[in-house]
């Protein structure tokens, strides 16, 4: 199964594949990856890709002069996978980490041990360690994912984060069971309420009420 923010690696095929269907601006992009063997990242599908395909995007540095980030989309077909893997976890993206956040990062990563929880990594940090390229700016995020089974689970992943946000820029979201995801800051700020919050999946995007993704976690625990 693909999820979204998964790291996906092409064939020499799928390449070939995804450099003809590009636009002629974004092949010297689409030729470095490959030539590094660097990931794509899956996104959110269309409702209008055929079983057979998936939608991956490669997200390009951000300019030096303006700022402005470049996203290249692209469908390819499910055989032109070489293999797939969970984005990068916290501990992966220490050459990334600048010196300021350094302190933070590290008793992040003591205290996620201790209690025996994990967070993966995605977006412009992720990337910058996975290829080195300035990703980062100054208002770069730190944007993971949390993938709690049980509602102890949630509860102390949901303190961490809240702790060491006053430390560092975090942000992301939780990821249930069932592999919908919400922001985890919409999640405090809902949390102990009937409200609905918004969920992302593979296909959709929607309001779900807060009791329906907890009960998921009541049938994992």
């Amino acid at each position: 199964m693909f999820y979204r923010h998964n790291r996906v690696w092409l064939s020499a095929s799928g390449w070939q594949r995804a450099c003809a269907a590009a636009s002629d601006a974004h092949v010297p992009e689409l030729e470095c990856w490959a030539e590094n063997d660097w990931p794509l990242v899956v996104r959110r599908s269309e409702s209008a890709l055929s079983a057979d395909s998936l939608g991956l995007g490669l997200a390009l540095p951000p300019d030096a002069q303006t700022g402005l980030k470049t996203r290249i989309p692209l469908t390819v077909y499910l055989n032109d996978i070489a293999r797939h893997e969970p984005p990068l976890a916290f501990t992966a993206v220490a050459s990334a980490i600048p010196p300021a956040w350094q302190d933070a990062y590290t008793d992040l990563t003591h205290d996620l041990i201790d209690a025996q929880l994990e967070l993966h990594v995605y977006g412009s940090l992720a990337l910058q360690a996975i290829t080195g390229l300035p990703y980062r700016t100054t208002t770069s995020d730190i944007d993971v994912l949390f993938h709690p089974r049980t509602d102890a689970q949630l509860q102390q992943g949901l303190h961490l984060l809240h702790t060491y946000a006053q430390r560092l820029p975090l942000d992301g979201e939780i990821v249930f069971p069932s592999c919908r995801a919400v922001a985890w800051k919409e999640w405090v700020d809902a949390a102990g309420s009937s409200h609905k919050v918004m969920v992302k999946s593979m296909a959709n995007l929607n309001l779900m009420n807060v009791d329906d993704l907890l009960s998921e976690l009541e049938e994992q625990s």
